[in-house]
């Protein structure tokens, strides 16, 4: 039965379908359309004896992609939450964050934050949309540049409106800051741990900034900006 399931769910189509599921899921609560296409993946991982590099994890994690991941998590951030995003809340609405006031000042509530953030935020996201939905439907198209060029920007848009619970300002940020995770993908498409890393750490400055409720600071800057 396992595996008739695996052979149905190995089809090259099928990620196309699970990726239109997900989302009609998702409405009744956006959780499910995530763990859905997250446990199809995971299925998929398991069945072909945890292949690893058919979801992008083809290099040994190095000190070198840690770092990387750093340096692409701080380049991401100075771009879009520093300079693009407070100006798209000034005219789109601020972003809703109402999910995370928790954490404000409330060191205790940072930590599992965090630890969610990492498994599956960071590693989750970034095998199920980058590993999963961008790869295979990359490869389902031809599998060249062109098809992986085309999968990313596919997938930007995607990734941007599944987060409408942000509001508007919300999608259009996470859509700009995921094409940039999604076209380093592109370049390194064997290197799916850099990705998770550089996830990893651009949330955790993100709630960082939040925890210390700093996290409005560049939105006050722009506001005073085009005020002046």
């Amino acid at each position: 039965m396992l595996n008739k399931l695996y052979r149905f769910l190995s089809k090259p189509y099928m990620v196309i379908i699970v990726m239109i599921i997900a989302p009609i899921l998702s409405i009744a609560d956006r959780n499910y359309g995530y763990f859905f296409g997250l446990f199809i993946a995971l299925f998929l991982l398991w069945k072909s004896g945890w292949e690893w590099a058919k979801f992008g994890f083809g290099q040994k994690i190095s000190l070198n992609t840690v770092f990387m991941g750093l340096l692409l998590a701080v380049f991401i951030f100075i771009v879009v939450d520093i300079c693009i995003q407070p100006f798209i809340e000034i005219y789109f609405g601020q972003v809703d964050l109402s999910s995370l006031e928790d954490i404000r000042g409330d060191f205790a509530s940072l930590l599992p934050m965090l630890f969610i953030v990492w498994t599956f935020v960071a590693f989750g996201e970034e095998f199920l949309f980058s590993g999963y939905y961008m790869k295979h439907l990359a490869e389902f198209m031809g599998d060249t540049n062109k098809t992986w060029f085309a999968s990313a920007i596919i997938l930007s848009v995607y990734f941007g409106i599944s987060h409408n619970y942000q509001g508007t300002s919300g999608m259009i940020a996470v859509g700009l800051a995921s094409t940039l995770f999604f076209f380093t993908f592109y370049k390194y498409r064997t290197n799916l741990a850099l990705l998770v890393f550089a996830h990893g750490f651009y949330d955790t400055i993100g709630l960082t900034l939040i925890y210390l409720n700093q996290d409005r600071i560049f939105y006050n800057w722009a506001l005073n900006m085009i005020s002046n």
